[in-house]
């Protein structure tokens, strides 16, 4: 199982970007998929949670501002970022896990400007 994700760039503050991770195979159909990121000289942190039954989760400094969502007929994940801020500004992952191996996708650099 392979994921991709891509769609970061740079964007002003008050833009929005969406980001995209595409799973090789149809792991995401039963799993929930999460979307991690990670600034510089930070750790790890987790953004959103898309559960496999539809139910989603986000961490409080992106509530009302980002939206995680599903296309299981494509094996995609979203992460709709709207009112961006500078320090939204780092490298997001998707990751997945079942049956305990777990998966990322490579990250892709989001840059937010002031």
């Amino acid at each position: 199982v392979q994921l991709q994700a891509y769609g970061g760039g740079l964007v002003q503050a008050g833009g929005y970007l969406r980001l995209s991770c595409a799973a090789s195979g149809t792991i995401f159909r039963f799993n929930a998929v999460a979307w991690y990121r990670q600034a510089p000289g930070k750790q790890r942190e987790l953004v959103a949670i898309s559960a496999s039954g539809g139910s989603t989760n986000y961490a409080d400094s992106v509530k009302g501002r980002f939206t995680v969502s599903r296309d299981n007929a494509k094996n995609t994940v979203y992460l709709q970022m709207t009112s961006l801020k500078p320090e939204d500004t780092a490298v997001y992952y998707c990751y997945t896990e079942r049956v305990g191996n777990v998966y990322w996708g490579q990250g892709t650099q989001v840059t937010v400007s002031s």
